[in-house]
């Protein structure tokens, strides 16, 4: 009883022992990259190279391998692996958001030159592109009520159109009409502009107007909304559903007063992120709206302006001023994308199930 009791000890002891490992501190990780860094900028400097991007990717190259050089000497080729897998996408993460960071940086940098109140209530008028001067108020309207037009036609049908494949769709039609969905989401936007064209202007004969310019925008939301809200509405347990239909409750009613209010916070959010996606389309407006240099306030009669199409054509006059106003608008137009962002991360927190009591 004794040996037995003693040899299961020691091979305890072997066990604890063999699950001991050294590991590298938490400083290993930050000091390997200013030493990357610093060597990077080194080698770059001595070898002449003149971008900043190929210091940094050398830099990257140095501290991956160096990573995986001591994580091998210290821990073991298979923690080495690991801390090599999660350097990598580190690394990766880096590479996708210097790129944006330094585009944001620019933006605020050049356009917050001459953004004010003065800019943003008024509109160019009769003020020639190359004096400096002049605002985003028309444009500002102009994306307000296209982008708005544009989500009343799309968001209802999108909504009913994912209620339908959810909830009803079967066969051949549902089938096909899912196929049209996805064929819509990779359309360009030039495409859905050259068709509300080719009916609504060519055909129909109506003029250019920002309602032209919104029904191109809602093609291109629609198919936004109906995976968003085909998804949101998956993820409601049928057992909410069976439990509504065995006390009785007609299909419609379940559908309104238990799936919808259930996923509303998502159905939201992707309406809000569908929005997002729109805001900054250039082509169909272009094609449809045409800008204007005055405030035009009806959406259904002549042309209106738009933000992303105000940026193309001051960037296209290339006066100074010009390019300060079209720096100006696009930082608006950031501004304006962000918000839409935090208010469906908001709505989707807001209206999240709670996990705790």
């Amino acid at each position: 009883m004794t040996v037995t009791t003693e040899s299961r000890l020691r091979s305890e002891s072997r066990t604890a022992v063999s699950l001991k490992q050294a590991r590298l501190p938490r400083w290993a990780a930050p000091a390997l990259a200013l030493v990357a860094t610093g060597t990077g900028c080194g080698i770059g400097l001595a070898a002449g190279l003149d971008s900043r991007i190929q210091w940094g990717l050398i830099a990257a190259l140095l501290f991956l391998l160096g990573t995986f050089a001591l994580s091998t000497a210290v821990e073991g080729t298979r923690q080495a692996k690991d801390r090599l897998a999660t350097s990598l996408v580190w690394v990766t993460f880096l590479l996708a958001v210097v790129p944006l960071a330094s585009l944001l940086w620019e933006t605020i940098a050049r356009g917050s030159k001459v953004l004010d109140g003065y800019f943003l209530s008024h509109s160019m008028g009769t003020l020639p592109d190359a004096m400096p001067g002049g605002g985003i108020y028309h444009a500002l309207i102009g994306t307000l009520e296209q982008v708005g037009l544009a989500t009343l036609i799309a968001a209802p049908v999108g909504l009913l159109t994912a209620i339908y494949l959810v909830e009803y769709g079967r066969g051949r039609l549902a089938k096909a009409v899912t196929f049209f969905v996805d064929v819509m989401t990779g359309i360009p936007s030039i495409v859905a502009g050259l068709f509300i064209l080719s009916v609504w202007i060519l055909i129909l004969g109506f003029g250019p107007s920002g309602f032209a310019g919104a029904m191109a925008l809602a093609i291109l939301m629609m198919p936004v909304v109906v995976r968003s809200t085909e998804e949101m509405l998956k993820l409601v347990p049928n057992e909410l559903r069976e439990a509504s239909l065995a006390l009785g409750v007609p299909k419609w009613r379940t559908i309104l007063k238990v799936v919808l209010p259930t996923s509303i916070g998502g159905i939201t959010t992707g309406v809000v992120l569908a929005i997002a996606r729109i805001t900054g389309e250039t082509a169909p407006v272009l094609l449809l709206v045409w800008g204007a240099k005055t405030i035009n306030n009806n959406p259904f009669e002549d042309a209106q302006q738009s933000l992303p199409l105000y940026v193309f054509q001051q960037w296209q006059q290339g006066s100074e001023a010009s390019y300060d106003r079209a720096w100006a608008a696009a930082l608006v137009l950031i501004a304006f994308v962000m918000i839409l962002n935090l208010v469906a991360r908001g709505i989707a927190r807001w209206k999240s199930p709670k996990t705790s009591r």
